[in-house]
C-alpha cells in the first residue's frame, strides 16, 4: 500500500521531545516492514515504544529493537509494562519519516 511520505499528522508522546519510553512489549509474531522507515523484528523479541501515530494512521507506532529504530504495526505487540501513563498530543515532523 501506498503510506505516503507521512504517515500521519499528529503523535503521542510520553514527553515534548517524544524521547521517554512509553511502554515495552514483546512481539507477536515476526515483522519486516516495507521499507527503511520500519524496524524489523522477529517473534518474542523486546519493541520499545517511543511513540504512537494518531489521525490518519492509528495502527502504526515508533520504536526500537536493540539499537534500530522504526515503525511497526502496533497489533503485533503484547505490551507487557508502561513507562509512562502521560500522553502528550503533538504534531508530526517531516523528519519523523525519513530513513536514519
Amino acid at each position: 500500500p501506498d503510506l505516503g511520505r507521512r504517515f500521519a499528522e499528529r503523535k503521542r508522546c510520553a514527553d515534548l521531545e517524544c524521547s521517554m519510553l512509553m511502554c515495552r512489549g514483546k512481539a507477536m509474531q515476526d515483522f519486516k516492514g516495507p521499507d527503511c522507515r520500519f524496524v524489523n523484528f522477529k517473534k518474542g523479541e523486546a519493541v520499545y515504544v517511543y511513540y504512537k501515530l494518531i489521525g490518519k494512521s492509528t495502527e502504526l507506532w515508533a520504536g526500537s529493537v536493540g539499537s534500530d529504530f522504526g515503525y511497526f504495526p502496533k497489533d503485533l505487540l503484547e505490551i507487557n509494562h508502561n513507562y509512562s501513563n502521560e500522553e502528550l498530543e503533538l504534531p508530526t515532523d517531516e523528519t519523523d519519516f525519513v530513513c536514519f
